[in-house]
């Protein structure tokens, strides 16, 4: 999946991103607002993008003095499905978050970051997922090994794309709190088990 635009996954023309756009926000937007926010394309790309669409009667059109406005119609059958592909990215994640809920051994922590938090990835990026092992779990534990398998697995069926796990022991925190690594980590991870990453890292430091 492409996590810069998971929409591409079924949508990969302009109409997508557009979509998804538009889905994101209750807003009327011109032509030139949806271009902005969907950063690939052009202005003539995206304003036929929308015409054709309104067309379909997806898309709403208002004219506002000067301006040519767009919505979302949400009373469309096929808005359901506009807005469950402009959450694909939120979806993912819900389900990584699930998933390691029901862990028969928890993590002291779990947090997402990379291009996965920060939505900037492509087909070829790894869903980062950064954990804590509590200090009584050896990392050849077969249960937790066993845990961390799946989640591997599940990843990749849900998205295409490949885990990439970076796993620390709780005693390790300390000595990993100081690093570059941790530090991008806090600024940009999102936290799906456990304390906030912020937190965790902070105190071992």
């Amino acid at each position: 999946m492409d996590l810069s635009e998971p929409s591409a996954a079924l949508c990969p023309s302009l109409d997508g991103p557009v979509l998804a756009v538009l889905a994101a926000t209750t807003r009327a937007l011109s032509v030139r607002e949806v271009a902005r926010l969907v950063a690939r394309g052009s202005f003539e790309g995206v304003r036929k993008a929308l015409i054709r669409m309104t067309e379909h009667g997806l898309v709403l059109v208002d004219e506002a003095g000067n301006a040519t406005l767009y919505t979302l119609n949400r009373s469309h059958v096929a808005a359901p499905a506009v807005e469950l592909l402009a959450g694909l990215r939120t979806e993912l994640l819900a389900r990584i978050t699930e998933a390691i809920a029901g862990w028969r051994v928890a993590p002291v922590h779990a947090s997402v970051f990379g291009s996965a938090a920060s939505g900037d990835g492509d087909t070829a990026s790894d869903i980062d997922v950064f954990l804590v092992r509590p200090r009584r779990v050896s990392a050849d534990d077969p249960a937790w090994r066993a845990q961390t398998d799946m989640l591997a697995e599940q990843i990749h069926a849900w998205s295409g794309n490949h885990l990439g796990l970076a796993e620390v022991s709780e005693t390790e925190l300390p000595r990993v709190a100081r690093t570059a690594a941790a530090r991008n980590i806090r600024n940009d991870g999102i936290t799906i088990a456990g304390k906030p990453v912020e937190t965790v890292l902070r105190s071992a430091a």
